[in-house]
C-alpha cells in the first residue's frame, strides 16, 4: 500500500504546478486506477482486521470518507491534499502554544493579530515595515469610506 501512496504523490507532483487541464486529467486517470486499487484492498482487508485496531481504524476512515476522495477527479483543478494550506497556517499553529504564555487574554489577542498581519503580508509579497510606516503616515488623512485602500 505504500508504494500505492507512492506513486500515487509521483504523479500528483508532476502535474501539481500545471495549468494545463488535458495533462492533469491524464495524470487523474492514473491516479484513479491507483485510488481504485487502494479500495479494492481495503475492501478485501477490512473484514480480517479487528475495527478498533489501528488499521482497521484507518480502513473504515477510508471506506467513509470515500465520496470525498473521489471529489478530485471530478474537478482536476482541486489538490490531492491540504498539504499547501497546512504548510502556510504552520507557524500560526505554533504560535498558539505561545498564547498560553502571552501573561492575559488581551496580550495573546495582540499576538494573533501580529501573527495574522505577518502572514498577510507574507501571503501579498508585502514588506511589513514598510507597509506600516507608510499606513501610518496616511492613516490620519485617509476618509473612513477609504480606509480599505491601506490593506496589505
Amino acid at each position: 500500500m505504500l508504494n500505492l501512496f507512492k506513486k500515487i504523490y509521483e504523479i500528483e507532483r508532476g502535474i501539481r504546478d500545471s495549468s494545463d487541464l488535458s495533462e492533469r486529467e491524464a495524470a487523474r486517470e492514473q491516479i484513479r486506477s491507483y485510488a481504485m486499487r487502494l479500495r479494492e484492498y481495503v475492501d478485501a482487508e477490512c473484514l480480517k482486521v479487528l475495527p478498533k485496531s489501528p488499521i482497521g481504524k484507518a480502513m473504515t476512515y477510508t471506506i467513509n470518507q470515500w465520496p470525498k476522495i473521489m471529489a478530485i477527479f471530478e474537478d482536476v483543478q482541486l489538490e490531492l491534499d491540504n498539504n499547501k494550506i497546512e504548510n502556510k497556517i504552520r507557524p500560526l499553529a505554533l504560535g498558539r502554544k505561545n498564547y498560553l504564555f502571552a501573561g492575559s487574554h488581551d496580550a495573546a489577542q495582540r499576538i494573533a493579530m501580529m501573527y495574522s498581519f505577518m502572514a498577510s503580508c507574507q501571503a501579498k509579497g508585502v514588506n511589513p515595515h514598510t507597509w506600516l510606516k507608510e499606513t501610518l503616515d496616511q492613516v490620519a488623512t485617509t476618509k473612513l469610506s477609504e480606509l480599505y485602500r491601506l490593506l496589505p
